[in-house]
């Protein structure tokens, strides 16, 4: 088989400091690509030092920059300063976000709005922004991330479930609108090991004996990495995925499969 080849593509990835962001773009790094990315945090702090050292030590250009996804002004400025230091943009991966789950009843107006602002505004927002630059490259891909909240959900996860369901008619929109130029795909990751899903197990009296119980609910008979997840990204991202744009993609080994009321 020959393997999947982003030599010298350009892909910017937000939200890199720790979690997902960083998985997927050390995958997109092993794949070729130079990384452009960002988090809120300084840039020498340890999570971000360490992000920049695996890109690096895999032989390709690292630039990183403190940005806020919701600040337009923030983000003009990672897209500005990305085409100053590359000449162009290939790939985006509008990684960036926040689980915060509240009730329906019990979440205020801020709530909704911080939701909305980061977990769905940010990505139509760094999307408009690269559009100029991806519609330059030959295989022009923006890829969102979503959750598998946005099929089905649990009590005392609002507002995040109603924005992450949003993404998928943001997906929607973008492919038809900007295509064939650009491809717009979304991908909703279920259980991932990262340093939240770690905290939800330590919440439970018995940390082990729940994600036991967790891992026997996914058919697949584990939970998911987010090398997993850059796996499906490089994926995404090459040619071998040109004819798949406009659908948001549910990854939770196969946890939505089954039925769990006997677990």
């Amino acid at each position: 088989m020959i393997p999947i080849d982003l030599k010298d593509k350009v892909a910017i990835v937000t939200g890199v400091s720790s979690g997902i962001g960083a998985g997927v773009a050390a995958t997109l790094a092993e794949a070729g690509c130079h990384i452009s990315c960002c988090a809120k945090n300084n840039p020498d702090s340890p999570g971000v030092l360490n992000f920049i050292h695996t890109v690096e030590s895999l032989d390709r250009k690292c630039m990183y920059q403190k940005a806020d996804v919701t600040s337009t002004e923030e983000i003009q400025s990672l897209v500005k300063n990305t085409v100053d230091k590359y000449g162009r943009i290939d790939i985006l991966i509008s990684n960036a976000g926040m689980n915060v789950f509240k009730g329906a009843e019990e979440a205020s107006e801020g709530d909704w709005d911080f939701n909305m602002n980061l977990n769905l505004k940010s990505h139509w927002t760094i999307a408009k922004l690269c559009k100029p630059y991806l519609s330059e490259s030959p295989n022009g891909v923006i890829i969102i991330n979503s959750s598998n909240h946005a099929y089905s959900t649990i009590p005392g996860c609002f507002p995040y479930n109603v924005s992450k369901a949003g993404i998928s008619g943001l997906v929607q929109s973008i492919a038809i609108e900007w295509g064939p130029d650009i491809r717009t795909i979304g991908i909703a990751p279920g259980f991932i090991v990262v340093e939240s899903t770690k905290a939800w197990f330590d919440s439970f009296p018995d940390p082990g004996a729940e994600l036991e119980r967790t891992i026997q609910r996914h058919p697949a008979g584990k939970i998911g990495t987010p090398q997993d997840i850059g796996a499906f990204c490089a994926f995404l991202a090459s040619d071998y995925a040109g004819f798949i744009t406009g659908v948001t993609y549910l990854i939770d080994g196969g946890r939505s499969a089954l039925m769990q009321d006997d677990q």
